[in-house]
């Protein structure tokens, strides 16, 4: 016998037949969901989202090899609301585009969804390729959802939406060399058409944001939307100063940017660029010179507008903090680099954390110093022991430098030669592989992502000698006013880390020997984290993997109140899981971006799927040159 659906639940069916939605507190989609399912007056306030949870999904395998070879969500999240329901929602991921694809322009033609441009915005061309075609990028990353009071973007059905992306690389040409940080990274301003209903999202507008007054961009990774509304960028690995005439990558960037491979001035990289976005729906490009010229991962501004604590990804890297002059602005402050007071050695170790002030400047004087200065002109820099006391050694890169500082070049090493002058100085510099950052502002607390604990983490050669597993851990950081730097000067932020320690339940496991699938490390645990962001509204601490040690790299959710944790997406073999950005609330919907990049990408973990993965990886993502864009959204899993 068929069931007959009464007329509350067919409008529900037809409510649901439109696009995915993930309502939040006083959402339209909310209150039309909950009178759909006979909740309540329609003319009453629309019950207030209390809680979510996640329901997580197993790891794909080769018994089902198409879902290794793709981005696969097979899980759920419930919600709990003010009046007691509790509403499930089936998870599922969009794309706005593979990288590769011809895109609309905004202006009735279309451009190329991960292209790579030069200095003066002409496209750059593989010319291993018969034809010439021009460059596109197979690793999105970083990328930023906002909204803005006024778009003027023309054909939006619905409310205007902007999303800033970036792509970090490229990983081959056409003939399948490597071209890694070989061309200057694009970036792309998104017009989204956010449907008013369910919240769906839809590509209108791609346009590339031109970067020739910030010189280009370098390797941007992880990225951050600002609480003014801005997206901030990175520059990791900044090239090496003092070797920049052997170093072949940066000429072939310059040539690829300029046309000439001794223009570009290796001081001009390693920085943060600020991406503003505007009501055209195009952006503008600055870059700030005086956070340090370090390996920059996603860097995450505190509550009060002006505390900036910032990833290393580097070997021998260091947990940086910026204090800007003024509150929404970037551009003048004092930066720190912290000592780490080891408390315990085994699971990721602990320890207190004090500050060390390495000096206060303007990104415009710092500027003006890159523009015109060697490195040779900031310090003499020798790779083998000098046998001269007025040299320091210091740990650089896995290996030792020993440097001598030139007179009157303070400013130029702590803001330059970010890395050798916060070794100098006293400061940390064992990390290894530290990724991204986020804050859990309710609890005052930060998180940073060590995606892999090295030996400069285990051998002391940086200050920190610890035991703990070589797949990573996310590190908790609570957060307090009224600290002082180690010279005993007051630090002018409530929002100063004091403590660091790994998460238990975010703390990998290395595997004695790799599982029936390959994977090295324990496929249900977190491993190698990368990109991590905190949702307050959802109490959870999404992260994301680049790991070497799983066969797919999964995106998982950490309640913070419960402690558990969930798979929640699984990449395609050999891709790592970017672009997350996990957002409260756009005009009502909450959303979690999440891209991936160099999928196919085999190392020795992929050895038992490689055979299998890799036909079905090259045809649905572009022959391993193309990556996605997109978004985790759900529908409600109502049964009747």
């Amino acid at each position: 016998m068929t069931e007959q659906l009464d007329s509350s639940r067919r409008s529900l069916l037809k409510f649901l037949s439109g696009a995915p939605l993930l309502p939040l507190a006083g959402g339209s989609a909310a209150a039309a969901l909950l009178s759909a399912c006979g909740g309540g007056d329609s003319a009453n306030a629309p019950a207030q989202l209390m809680s979510v949870s996640f329901s997580g999904m197993a790891a794909p395998t080769l018994a089902d090899a198409p879902k290794m070879a793709t981005t696969t969500v097979a899980s759920a999240m419930q919600a709990l609301y003010s009046d007691g329901r509790t509403v499930p929602y089936n998870l599922a991921y969009q794309t706005f585009f593979i990288t590769g694809a011809q895109v609309p322009n905004g202006s009735g033609g279309t451009i190329l969804a991960g292209g790579y441009w030069d200095i003066n915005n002409q496209p750059i061309l593989d010319k291993t390729d018969a034809n010439s075609r021009q460059f596109f990028s197979d690793s999105p990353d970083g990328t930023s959802l906002l909204k803005l009071a006024a778009p003027t973007v023309s054909g939006i059905k619905g409310n205007a939406v902007f999303a800033v992306v970036q792509f970090e690389y490229t990983t081959r040409n056409a003939k399948g060399d490597s071209v890694y940080g070989m061309l200057p990274s694009p970036i792309a301003v998104l017009t989204l058409d956010q449907d008013k209903t369910t919240g769906a999202l839809t590509l209108v507008k791609y346009h590339n944001v031109d970067t020739s007054a910030a010189n280009g961009l370098w390797i941007t990774c992880g990225a951050s939307r600002s609480p003014w509304n801005t997206h901030l960028s990175s520059e990791e690995y900044e090239p090496d100063a003092s070797t920049i005439a052997k170093n072949t990558q940066f000429a072939n960037f310059s040539l690829n940017l300029y046309g000439d491979a001794t223009k570009a001035n290796p001081y001009h990289y390693g920085h943060l660029p600020e991406i503003t976005v505007n009501p055209d729906g195009t952006g503008s490009c600055k870059k700030h010179y005086c956070l340090g010229r370090i390996s920059h991962e996603l860097v995450q501004v505190m509550p009060d507008e002006r505390t900036t604590l910032m990833g290393d990804d580097a070997t021998n890297g260091g947990l940086f903090m910026f204090i800007a002059d003024k509150a929404r602005d970037l551009s003048s402050g004092t930066l720190y680099v912290a000592k780490w007071n080891q408390k315990t050695t085994d699971n990721g170790g602990s320890a207190t954390l004090s500050w060390i002030k390495l000096g206060s400047a303007t990104s415009a004087e710092i500027k003006a110093l890159a523009d015109q200065l060697k490195n040779a002109d900031i310090m003499d820099v020798k790779t083998a022991d000098p046998a001269d006391a007025s040299y320091t050694k210091i740990p650089f890169n896995g290996t030792y430098n020993w440097i001598k500082i030139k007179p009157g070049m303070e400013k130029a090493a702590a803001f330059l030669e970010t890395h050798r002058y916060a070794a100098l100085k006293g400061g940390s510099m064992g990390f290894t592989k530290m990724e991204g950052t986020t804050v859990n502002a309710k609890d005052k607390i930060a998180y940073s992502a060590i995606a892999a604990i090295g030996s400069a983490m285990t051998n002391g050669s940086g200050g920190i000698a610890i035991k703990g597993p070589s797949a990573g851990a996310v590190y908790a950081l609570n957060m307090k006013g009224g600290q002082s730097d180690t010279a005993g000067a007051a630090m002018n932020s409530e929002w100063v880390p004091v403590d660091m320690a790994a998460v238990p339940a975010l703390t990998s496991e290395d595997l004695a020997t790799p599982d029936a699938l390959g994977n090295k490390a324990n496929a249900d645990k977190v491993a190698n984290p990368d990109n991590i962001k905190f949702s307050e509204k959802l109490r959870t601490l999404f992260v994301g993997e680049d790991s070497s040690t799983h066969v797919n790299n999964f995106l998982w959710a950490y309640n913070v109140d419960t402690k558990a944790l969930t798979r929640i997406l699984s990449t395609p073999s050999g891709a790592e899981s970017t672009g997350l950005h996990a957002v409260d609330d756009i005009n009502g919907f909450a959303y979690i971006m999440s891209n991936f990049q160099h999928p196919g990408d085999w190392e020795s973990v992929h050895s038992k799927v490689q055979a299998t993965l890799d036909p079905l990886i090259r045809a649905n993502y572009r022959d391993r040159y193309g990556a996605a864009v997109g978004y985790i959204t759900g529908f409600p899993a109502l049964t009747f």
